[in-house]
């Protein structure tokens, strides 16, 4: 079974979470919609500073964040160090910014249903 919910999963939940909707609009893990919201707690984290906040190895944080940032929910900055060498610290898009993703892509995604619901049948009237 596959740690990212279905749509199915959201119509059949009368009130889903939060972490439930983000998980399943933007097709991410459980584990990743979870460092999405630690990261809004903790902005500006390391790798190494999400991975004991989420008790998780650091690989697999890794892994997190690269989806996230594929995904346009999260950002990276690399900070110089004093002593040299640089670190890459984290952020998650703000809240608002999220809300906005998430209700655009249901609002495509509702319209592409639409669209298939409308064109149905069509072929074979054809």
């Amino acid at each position: 079974m596959s740690d990212v919910p279905e749509m199915s999963d959201l119509l059949e939940t009368e009130k889903p979470g939060f972490q439930q909707v983000l998980a399943c609009v933007f097709g991410i893990q459980r584990h990743e919609s979870r460092t999405y919201l630690t990261l809004l707690d903790n902005p500006g984290s390391t790798v190494a500073e999400l991975a004991d906040l989420l008790d998780r190895d650091r690989s697999n944080v890794n892994r997190s964040l690269t989806t996230l940032m594929e995904k346009g929910l999260a950002e990276r900055e690399r900070r110089l160090l004093d002593s040299g060498g640089y670190i890459y610290q984290y952020t998650g898009t703000e809240l608002p910014r999220a809300k906005e993703m998430l209700h655009d892509a249901l609002d495509e995604w509702a319209d592409r249903v639409h669209r298939s619901i409308d064109e149905y049948g069509r072929e074979e009237a054809a």
